[in-house]
């Protein structure tokens, strides 16, 4: 239940002054659906303004003045502006509306009434006279004092300005009570924090820019509040899977002679994680573990030696992929190695249909299968095993909690493992994987060759061509990569349609362009001709960042590199230099190229460390959204910037692992605030980025 206390910040959004049916679906656009919400938008920037006569007004300032309407002006056609000319002691100033205020305007503001006015100055560009465009304050003088010297400028959306929100944000201020402090006394007192409703002051209030700080005082201060919150639940999380008793696997010789036939020697890392995942299995405790690493280096055979360990053990085992194209490749890694030694695994997705859907089914509700592979079919109702032990998800983030639920319910108390090929920094890992041990494949497979990697211009994309038409004559394939689908008005991006146009001029029926609009499956058959050489050049947008493995690609083109984070980039690369053949990676930008730019586009030359560069990604960009990682399973947070205030996450996670250990049940004092603070965030273990 959430606290009464609370019941205020968590009333609609149209319980505020002045939002009604117009202005709520406009309100909760920026911030969200209840007050809370709009307590926790952040103001963006500051206007200053200056208190000063119209003789000392500069050009492009925001400036107040106590002024005389001298006279109105009616614009003399369709589209020109109503001007009002007003005056102090020292000149005149013109205050210029349009869209036919006129009538309004004269009524309220009669010739010879005093006014405060205030607004951006500028100068007009037919006359050369001082102007005032659309003022923001246009009161009655004995309001003089009410128009801010320091305003906060709100993010503003089409209908709702920013003044508007600032209004309800201060609304919304008002509405938060005091609250009892869950932060630990000596740790407030030794980083010089003001208390909850004090940070949340002067986060609405600023003085100064440096208010406006991620690493301000009171920024850091919220930003803390929401990072224990949520480490809290992630804790919660991972205590009650692990009281969850679940059942002992342990290692096999089944496993052993598994990886023994393999033609290929395990790296040290995959030694390593192998190891980790046999420890977690045999443990009797619910198994949750996220198995990292770049594309390539060798997850899908770490988690099929934790197969035949399970298959060992007489019971079964499920790999979920997001797509049939990656759940086709994921099993025709495992199939046959298990198969050689009577582990028959079977291929689930939504193209089996009839006859042959039906055997596979009564396979997996038989046991006669130990293991099955495939995609959202997986979970389907009419999908049963007979003992469902494991369960592998490739690519976690990109499976709903509830889809991902729906498998691990076709067993009981299933072990985990989440597969991810996303390099997250050390430094922000707790945040997203906080409830899941991590195990990191951070060695490459021996054999996989370097991929040469170069930038040019995007003037020299003819002798790029030029180069390509002779590797596609002797046998080669590529990759080329655009940023958008189709031409944008505002962004000057080549587009994927255009750009597979010029390539079909060059190359003919022999390219293929895949791209984020495309049906799911037009989108597969597509990338299996790319995979069976049917085509010689996929033009793609980023959709091929992760999937299609296809050995034989050994070029990769990417057009306007410098739109990529460091990590994309890396990714998209690790789609090349997968066979025996030496591969390119070809990274074209438009010039000149930023400070920023060349380090990222350096870096990427330099390295082919997937986690090296997660880390360099996260320094060059600071804040904001690191590594695009809104779109793999990165926590939303309001007031915590994960790359500004990463110094931050590690102190939250052993607080909350302080506080499970002392208070578990939050029953002391502190532990009745931090529940507050929970549901303040609604941050709870059943809340949130999880893992399933």
């Amino acid at each position: 239940m959430r606290p009464e206390i609370l019941f205020p910040l968590f009333a609609p959004i149209s319980a505020l002054k002045g939002v009604g049916p117009r202005v709520a679906p406009l309100l909760e656009k920026v911030a969200g659906p209840i007050v809370r919400d709009v307590l926790f938008l952040t103001p963006q920037s500051l206007i200053r303004r200056e208190r000063t006569k119209a003789a000392d007004v500069r050009e492009g300032e925001e400036h107040i003045l106590v002024v005389t309407i001298d006279s109105h002006q009616r614009p003399g056609r369709s589209g020109q502006p109503w001007k009002i000319r007003a005056f102090d002691e020292t000149g005149f100033i013109s205050l210029v509306f349009f869209r036919g205020f006129g009538a309004h305007l004269e009524k309220a503001h009669p010739k010879g009434e005093m006014r405060v006015v205030s607004g951006r100055v500028e100068r007009n560009a037919y006359d050369h006279e001082l102007q005032i465009v659309h003022p923001d304050y246009f009161w009655p003088a004995d309001r003089a004092n009410d128009a801010p010297e320091i305003e906060a400028v709100y993010p503003a959306t089409a209908g709702l300005p920013s003044r508007a929100i600032r209004k309800f944000a201060l609304e919304a201020l008002e509405r938060a009570p005091p609250l009892p402090e869950w932060q630990d006394a000596a740790w407030l007192a030794q980083q010089h924090w003001p208390a909850w409703r004090e940070a949340l002051e002067t986060l609405h209030n600023p003085t100064s820019e440096a208010d406006l700080s991620p690493q301000s005082p009171a920024r850091r201060r919220l930003a803390f509040d929401e990072l224990l919150a949520h480490q809290l639940a992630l804790a919660q999380r991972k205590a009650a899977r692990r009281s969850e008793p679940a059942r002992v696997i342990p290692a096999s010789a089944l496993a052993d002679k598994v990886e023994a036939d393999l033609p290929f020697k395990l790296t040290g890392a995959q030694v390593r994680s192998i190891s980790e995942l046999r420890g977690d299995l045999a443990s009797g405790e619910r198994m949750s573990r996220l198995v990292q690493g770049d594309v390539g280096s060798g997850k899908t055979v770490v988690a099929m030696l934790a197969m035949a360990d399970v298959a060992a053990a007489g019971l079964q085992s499920a790999l979920m992929a997001p797509t049939e194209i990656l759940a086709r490749q994921h099993f025709e890694t495992l199939a046959a190695p298990l198969a050689s030694h009577r582990i028959k695994a079977i291929l689930l997705t939504g193209r089996d249909k009839g006859a042959g859907r039906v055997e596979k089914l009564t396979a997996l509700a038989s046991g006669a299968a130990a293991v099955a592979v495939g995609t959202h079919a997986l979970f389907q109702d009419d999908v049963a095993f007979h003992a469902l032990a494991l369960t592998v998800i490739d690519e976690q983030h990109r499976f709903g909690v509830n889809e991902r639920g729906r498998l691990q319910a076709k067993g009981e108390a299933t072990h985990l493992i989440a597969m991810s090929a996303t390099p997250i920094p050390r430094t922000l890992e707790l945040t997203v994987f906080g409830d899941l041990d991590v195990s990191r494949i951070d060695q490459k497979p021996p054999g996989r060759q370097p991929v040469a990697t170069r930038a040019a211009p995007m003037p020299r994309v003819g002798e790029v061509v030029a180069r390509l038409q002779t590797a596609i004559a002797g046998g080669a394939q590529a990759f080329w990569i655009c940023p958008l689908v189709s031409d944008s008005e505002n962004v000057d991006l080549a587009a994927a349609e255009s750009r597979a146009a010029a390539l079909r001029q060059v190359f003919g029926t022999k390219v293929g362009l895949v791209h984020g609009r495309l049906p799911g499956p037009e989108k597969d058959r597509v990338m299996s001709e790319f995979a069976d050489g049917s085509l010689s050049v996929l033009v793609a947008t980023t959709v091929v960042e992760v999937g299609v493995d296809v050995p034989a690609a050994s070029i990769m083109v990417i057009e306007q590199a410098e739109r990529f984070g460091l990590a994309q980039l890396h990714q998209l690369r690790g789609r090349v230099g997968r066979g025996k053949t030496e591969s390119s990676c070809v990274l074209l930008y438009d010039p000149p190229l930023s400070d920023i730019a060349k380090t990222r586009l350096d870096i990427l030359r330099r390295s082919d460390d997937g986690f090296e560069i997660a880390e360099k990604d996260l320094e060059l960009r600071g804040g904001g959204d690191p590594l695009g990682l809104k779109q793999s399973g990165f926590p939303a947070y309001r007031l915590a910037d994960a790359a500004a205030h990463r110094d931050l996450i590690a102190v939250a996670a052993d607080d909350a692992r302080l506080i499970m250990a002392r208070d578990p049940e939050l029953t002391s004092e502190r532990g009745q605030a931090v529940a507050t603070l929970q549901s303040l965030f609604d941050w709870r273990p059943g809340a949130g980025a999880e893992a399933g």
